[in-house]
């Protein structure tokens, strides 16, 4: 998992140099594509527990996990939880309403789901359990399906909608805020 240093703090999975804070909706895309890469780490470790145990290959794929899920994801969430959902509740249709209140709760579930599976992420990286147990398992398998059916319908539905609702000016401040929480340097 590639990462880039911003001076003031390490943000793991903000690298995609395609992808600038000036395209904020290609950067909440391309967020979701390193969801989705270290979901698939996550799903790789598992079975490479199962085969080969709890090795330092492991421990560290773990910590690559940990450390996605514990500060790029969160600073993602906050990034719609002020700039996408508040202009859907606002100005869209009644349904678009519905979709992004599923979708805010699937940001309180999904820190809840979070919660719990880091605690066997955080045992195996510390070399504290040599496997998963199976309710780790079930934990690691929601966590992952809920983040697929949420990013299906950011980007099906929310996404468009609240491109099609912003005015230029806004996009660009938008960006600009997305990149001051993330320590990049200002422009």
């Amino acid at each position: 998992m590639a990462s880039t240093s911003a001076p003031a703090r390490h943000v793991p999975g903000f690298s995609a140099p395609a992808v600038g804070f000036e395209e904020p909706f290609a950067m909440l895309e391309a967020c979701h594509e390193r969801v989705q890469r270290t979901l698939a780490l996550l799903d790789r470790l598992r079975e490479h527990v199962r085969q080969q145990g709890a090795d330092e290959s492991a421990r560290q794929a773990a910590r690559d996990v940990l450390r996605y899920f514990d500060v790029a994801a969160p600073l993602h969430h906050e990034d719609e939880e002020l700039h996408v959902f508040p202009l859907l509740l606002a100005q869209a249709a009644p349904e678009m309403r519905t979709l992004v209140q599923r979708l805010q709760q699937d940001h309180v579930d999904m820190v809840a789901d979070w919660a719990a599976a880091r605690v066997p992420l955080q045992a195996l990286a510390q070399g504290e359990i040599e496997g998963f147990s199976e309710s780790a398992e079930a934990l690691f398998d929601r966590f992952a399906a809920r983040y697929a059916s949420h990013i299906h319908h950011e980007e099906r539905q929310a996404y468009p909608a609240a491109l099609h609702l912003l005015e230029p000016a806004l996009l660009g401040r938008m960006g600009q805020e997305m990149a001051h929480r993330r320590g990049a340097p200002e422009r």
